[in-house]
């Protein structure tokens, strides 16, 4: 059996940080969600659970960052080609988010990045050739 990646991240505004996920084509999962929390499926294996912060404060007694002015953590999600890179920063940027970088092209990987609305960074990457394969 696979394991799954749960992450728990603190939003500001639920109903806005789901349409976000959605617009980039993710799909919320309501058997996980309700009210206080909506469960984005990235994949079969991994899953972003969207916390209101009231709800997120339930699950650990240490301060919620302040994303505005420090970084809490960065997530990186490896994708299938170039252009899903590119897609998936061009949804988000048409959706809110926001970018704090330019694509950087390394020969063996791509990459890019962008900020979601509550300020959580993702990275986004394809490896294009791994040192086994050249």
């Amino acid at each position: 059996m696979s394991k799954q990646i749960f992450l728990n991240l603190p939003v500001y505004d639920l109903p806005k940080s789901l349409a976000f996920f959605k617009a980039l084509g993710f799909a919320n999962n309501p058997q996980f969600s309700s009210d206080s929390g909506e469960c984005i499926v990235i994949s079969d294996t991994i899953f972003v659970m969207l916390c209101t912060r009231d709800r997120f404060r339930d699950f650990t007694p240490k301060d919620i960052c302040d994303t505005s002015k420090a970084v809490e953590m960065l997530i990186n999600l490896n994708c299938e080609s170039r252009e899903e890179v590119d897609g998936l920063v061009a949804k988000a940027l048409a959706a809110g988010g926001s970018t704090y970088d330019k694509p950087e092209d390394l020969g063996f990987m791509y990459s890019h990045s962008f900020v979601d609305p509550d300020g959580h960074g993702w990275g986004l990457f394809h490896i294009i050739a791994t040192p086994e394969q050249e």
